[in-house]
């Protein structure tokens, strides 16, 4: 065993490294969610401790829940992607009839029946093992999950728009998205307990009014429509938006062949 060989691989990260951001950015990103997000949590548990009669496990495990069936959705859209992107058959997809339009909304389709099969999953464990029903949050499941699922679409269409635009290596900036976002939703913890300018971010994300009414059930309350409305018209306004930004970058990437120009070794 010689060490110089050893070397050689380390010498060979540190160059893939030093040409990729999207490689460097998870060395970073994944420290500090976690920080930040057991921090708050730490902080809004503390807060809950000296209250009588509460139970936390429809609170957390029910935004567990919720939050991973989000996550799916997007990565249903991306991963239906990417799986195009490593077999190299992408330019394949538009040798045919199809139009870029129907490509995605294939995707969706595919994001729908595969985030279903998880959804339906992570109900039956939660219910068997830890006897948590969902239908304690009643008829509001429906708008909740709504919301949840068409954020998700937004999400995996930017996703894959920026890996379009930037290469196949830039998936890695793709994957943090929603831990990155956890710590804004108030995923396990309502947004008071956010200093105020991360409060102002928060209501501009749909899952933040999910959340909130969650716990406004579990907590005995009841959900402002208003609020919800909100957050599902945010969801669709960010559809729209995720729509126009991935048009644009497929007519740039036609446009300059940048579409044919993919390497997993380097972003251009």
């Amino acid at each position: 065993m010689r060490l110089s060989r050893a070397s050689a691989v380390v010498l060979r990260q540190y160059y893939l490294l030093k040409g990729s951001p999207s490689r460097i950015f998870p060395l970073f990103a994944w420290v500090a969610v976690d920080i930040v997000l057991w921090g708050f949590i730490t902080r809004y548990l503390g807060s809950i401790t000296a209250t009588p009669g509460m139970s936390l496990l429809p609170s957390l495990l029910g935004a567990v829940l919720l939050w991973n069936f989000l996550t799916r959705v997007m990565h249903g859209v991306t991963m239906a992607f990417f799986e195009d992107v490593w077999s190299r058959n992408f330019l394949n997809v538009f040798a045919t009839p199809l139009s870029i339009s129907e490509y995605v909304l294939g995707l969706v389709l595919s994001s729908i029946a595969t985030s279903s099969v998880g959804l339906v999953v992570m109900l039956v464990v939660a219910g068997a093992v830890f006897g948590l029903s969902m239908f304690i949050y009643g008829a509001m499941l429906v708008p909740f999950i709504l919301v949840l699922f068409l954020f998700g679409i937004a999400l995996g269409i930017i996703g894959i728009a920026v890996v379009l635009r930037l290469g196949p290596s830039a998936e890695w900036f793709i994957w943090p998205i929603p831990a990155l976002l956890s710590p804004f939703v108030g995923v396990f913890y309502p947004l008071s307990t956010l200093p105020s300018w991360m409060q102002g971010l928060s209501r501009l994300l749909p899952p933040s009014y999910v959340f909130e009414g969650m716990r406004a059930i579990v907590n005995g309350g009841s959900v402002s429509w208003t609020s919800l409305l909100a957050g599902g018209g945010l969801a669709v306004f960010y559809i729209l938006l995720a729509a126009f930004f991935f048009t644009r970058v497929f007519r740039h990437a036609v446009r300059t062949g940048l579409i044919a120009r993919y390497s997993a070794e380097s972003v251009s």
